[in-house]
């Protein structure tokens, strides 16, 4: 599908995935909207081809007004990618007691409600947009996690919130056929994300030794990588890809 002179949204464009995300969107010639937190936005630096747009991906009239701002930029919007999510972690019962609700209900808003609202919103305006070949229209991508399959202690929101966004994925795509939109989902290993910076590197080596192959962290212009392949590839529909270099996450 094509890229150049089209819009694109990308949520959480400020930093980590998104930002690796939007920068490779830009670069291939769309004018991409990057949605984030009004903080993150002013701690990101100037991308040529990237406009960032503070929204909350949980507030449905914050969505509603990006979406109209890059569905309204002179250029058919295409391309959504969802990468804003947050991932604290908990014990359903730990050492201070039971897990926090509000906490539980936090993660599922932001990473499963966000991603949702998001594809709502943003479905309706690309298929407002001109057909291309075989009727397609534009494709959604969001960001699941291995954790969906294999979560770690301390991990059940954040596994839960991103196991609903992997269940989510193909009622999405059956949904959406009839609209001329694919959508995809990718569920990243261990990336070398913001998140990381603030661990100790014999750390970061141990997580990375614990990758089949090859034996080291991904990098978030390898998830930009694949979220440019699933837009160019018009028959991938539907699916969950995992982007973990064969890693099976242990219990902790």
């Amino acid at each position: 599908m094509q890229i150049t002179d089209t819009a694109a949204i990308v949520t959480g464009g400020a930093s980590g995935l998104g930002a690796a995300t939007a920068s490779a969107l830009a670069q291939r010639g769309a004018r991409v909207f990057a949605f984030d937190l009004a903080m993150a936005i002013g701690e990101a630096p100037p991308v040529a081809g990237v406009e960032y747009v503070a929204v909350d991906v949980t507030d449905a009239a914050a969505v509603q007004a990006g979406v109209d701002t890059a569905a309204g930029a002179g250029l058919p919007l295409r391309t959504v990618v969802n990468c804003a999510g947050i991932g604290p972690s908990m014990r359903i019962l730990g050492r201070r007691g039971p897990h926090d609700l509000a906490l539980f209900a936090k993660v599922v808003q932001v990473n499963l409600i966000g991603t949702f609202n998001v594809v709502t919103l943003a479905a309706e305006k690309i298929a407002e947009v001109p057909e291309l070949d075989h009727g397609q229209r534009g494709i959604i991508i969001n960001t699941a996690s291995v954790a969906a399959y294999e979560g770690q202690i301390g991990q059940a929101a954040y596994s839960a919130s991103k196991g609903g966004v992997v269940g989510l994925t193909l009622p999405a795509a059956r949904d959406l056929a009839q609209h001329g939109i694919r959508v995809l989902t990718i569920a990243p290993g261990i990336i070398e994300t913001p998140m990381l910076a603030t661990v100790s590197e014999e750390f970061r080596a141990g997580l990375a030794a614990g990758v089949p192959f090859p034996q080291r962290l991904g990098r978030p212009e390898e998830f930009a990588q694949l979220a440019l392949s699933l837009v160019d590839h018009d028959y991938l529909n539907g699916e969950t890809i995992r982007l973990d270099g064969a890693l099976r996450m242990a219990p902790r």
